[in-house]
This record gives C-alpha cells, structure tokens and sequence, in this order.
C-alpha cells in the first residue's frame, strides 16, 4: 500500500503493518489507520503517521524510557476492543507535543496513552482520570540559579 506524508513523502507500506484505530484518535475520529515509523535519529522517538491523512502525524514514546513509575489499568472493554491477548501482544505509548519555539520543553500526554496489540494490529486511544496530566515535562525545568534574578528587565541598549 502506499503512504504519503507530508512530512516523509511517498512511500510504500506492507498492508500488516497498518495499525487501525476502530475510534480514531482524540479530536481524529475519522482517521483510524496509522502506520508506525522510525524516527531517523537515535532517539527513543516513533511517527504515527496517518494513512488516510497526509498531514496527520504524532510524534511517540515509551513512557517507560522517562517515567519508570507510569502504570495503567487497562479495562476489559479495552481489551477486548483491540482484542488484546497477553501483556506480550501489547503496547502503550504516549503522543508527544514538542513546541517548535523550544524543543526543549517536551511534554507527554500521559492522560491519553495509546494501547496497541501486535497480534491484531487494533489500537485504542485511552482516556484516563485527571490524576494523569496531559503535559508531563520529559525534561525537569532547570532550577534558577542562587541570587539571579527571575525578573526580565528591558535592555537599556541595543546591542551592536
């Protein structure tokens, strides 16, 4: 099958690769199927690229990589809508939101994980309790340092 992508142009998909969101995604209903996407760098990152969307795609991960305490309860409707078998056959990640005005500040939706089998290749997305923020810093913010100043003052010149 063929993908095409704003992001990654055009390019070939095998058909069991195709993972489909029976509800689609948050604010996505109608695009349920995504292929999954290696990020080209080391880092921990994957696409979930749409395949019925060109300019539809998430950035993903682990959340075990950054937050080793993160546990989810996953319900039996869940389950049985992705007609989940063992913990093996499962995966949850969680979609990212990098602001392209400081990449460094990184969040994680941990409220709504996705929750995929690898035997039947469904997914779901989670909706999870409040007690799961929907920005989880991946980076801690760096503490100010010892007597500087947190007020921003207007420079008096303007530098050459």
């Amino acid at each position: 099958m063929n993908c095409t992508s704003t992001r990654f142009g055009s390019f070939e998909v095998p058909d069991e690769s195709v993972v489909t969101f029976p509800s689609g995604l948050l604010g996505f209903p109608e695009q349920q199927r995504y292929v999954i996407l290696d990020h080209d760098t080391e880092a921990p990152f994957k696409w979930l690229q749409s395949i019925e969307e060109p300019d539809l795609a998430f950035v993903l991960m682990d959340p075990a990589t950054f937050h080793p305490d993160y546990h989810v309860e996953v319900s039996a409707d869940a389950l049985m809508e992705i007609k989940g078998g063992e913990r093996e056959d499962l995966t949850l990640v969680v979609i990212l939101t990098i602001p392209s005005d400081d990449p460094g500040r990184i969040t994680a939706n941990l409220r709504g994980p996705l929750l995929m089998s690898h035997t039947s290749k469904l997914g779901k997305q989670l909706v999870l309790s409040e007690d799961f923020p929907t920005r989880h810093p991946l980076f801690p913010s760096a503490p100010p340092s010892r007597g500087a100043s947190t007020d921003v003052q207007p420079a008096t010149e303007c530098p050459t």
